[in-house]
């Protein structure tokens, strides 16, 4: 059986590999741009960098979505900056050229002077193509583009049964880190079963890894583990917070595919997350999470945590790793996330010493490593 690596250590420390990747796989693909509820009422948008381009979506008068390059055609300036709410109109702040909601040029300053001979009628807004998929908004750079579902319908089989618009996003249940690596090394960590048992061992003990499915469906990673007997057994003490109405007892697990290029999902027990990948540089990844949980008071959000707080440690034991007499160790941090970040880092560091190569890789833990590179030099050409 191959168990070699399609890519090579200067797929992650050369600037000429990464500037093709944004050409060849993030200006050419769809992906995540937000969630539903971020785009309410005419007008309002959010902005998305892929590769080089950035696209806003926003909604038009009618309630349709509408997806452009966020590009005045004047001198390029960026119009909308992250996010925003009740545009009645896009105006560029540089020499103040306004666009309606449909894209269309309505208003040059100084026209007749300036520009006499200008037809406006030609200088609309670069389109790009937009969708929605269980209550996600993806964009693709390229206009006219509605293949959405096909590319991605056919990983439903291997999903939860989260109903994701239903949930509800709380303040406290969002994130954002900057990661110094590439973002195939953030992305091959998030699909690397190999240091679930390791790196995780205590922080993420409440599944059985040893009994993870996972497999590539098109380009996209599906990834399943059981609950482990213990959390099980006790779940309703240890649960985090309130449990997924859907989760009934026949699908408790853990269900974390990747959907290629940029995003994965985390549906669990108690939550469903979504980890956004953003390239920044060639050693620079920003990581996006959002979790939305079941409709739940504040009160009833209070007593779930401090309940599996107090139960965590008289059942499943403390972290063994978890040490408050160290100070910002991610390593005795107790919190997965701070866990893979350094992990991420440092092999990051490792792949530009000369003496680093790939060599042997685990026959079935770091299949998916294969798998997902096997994607990327597809897409490369190589």
């Amino acid at each position: 059986m191959e168990t070699t690596y399609s890519l090579k250590a200067e797929a992650y420390t050369s600037k000429e590999w990464f500037d093709r990747e944004m050409e060849l796989i993030f200006e050419n693909s769809w992906q995540y741009a937000g969630l539903v509820e971020d785009i309410q009422n005419p007008g309002d948008y959010v902005t998305v960098q892929c590769g080089r381009f950035n696209i806003m979506v926003l909604m038009g008068k009618e309630g349709e979505l509408r997806a452009f390059h966020n590009l005045c055609r004047h001198r390029g300036t960026q119009l909308l900056r992250a996010v925003g709410k009740r545009q009645k109109v896009i105006t560029c702040p540089y020499h103040d050229w306004m666009y309606d909601l449909s894209g269309e040029l309505i208003s040059v300053p100084e026209k007749e002077k300036e520009f006499p001979n200008m037809d406006m009628g030609k200088m609309c807004l670069h389109k790009a193509s937009v969708g929605v998929w269980r209550g996600m908004i993806w964009v693709h750079p390229v206009a006219g583009k509605n293949d959405l579902k096909a590319y991605l319908d056919p990983v439903l089989p291997y999903l939860g049964p989260h109903n994701p618009e239903r949930l509800i996003e709380y303040p406290d249940t969002s994130s954002e880190d900057i990661i110094q690596a590439n973002w195939k090394i953030v992305v091959e960590n998030y699909m690397d079963v190999y240091h679930l048992s390791h790196l995780h061992s205590t922080t993420l003990n409440m599944y059985d890894h040893a009994n993870s499915e996972f497999s590539f469906v098109g380009e996209h990673y599906v990834f399943y583990e059981p609950l482990a007997k213990k959390y099980e057994k006790h779940l309703a003490d240890l649960i985090p917070v309130k449990r997924i109405a859907e989760m009934t007892d026949e699908y408790l697990g853990a269900y974390v595919p990747y959907l290629f290029p940029s995003v994965g999902l985390s549906e669990t027990e108690s939550s469903w997350s979504v980890f956004q990948v953003i390239p920044l540089a060639l050693d620079k990844t920003k990581v996006v999470v959002r979790t939305k949980l079941e409709p739940m008071s504040s009160l009833e959000y209070t007593q779930q945590e401090k309940r599996s707080n107090s139960n965590w440690a008289k059942i499943m034991g403390s972290p063994q790793k978890y040490d408050d007499t160290i100070p910002n160790d991610p390593m005795t941090s107790g919190d997965f996330m701070k866990e893979d970040i350094f992990a991420c880092e440092q092999q990051q560091k490792g792949m530009q010493n000369p003496l680093f190569k790939f060599e042997h890789t685990a026959l079935r833990a770091e299949s998916s490593i294969r798998g997902f590179q096997d994607v990327v030099a597809n897409r490369m050409k190589v």
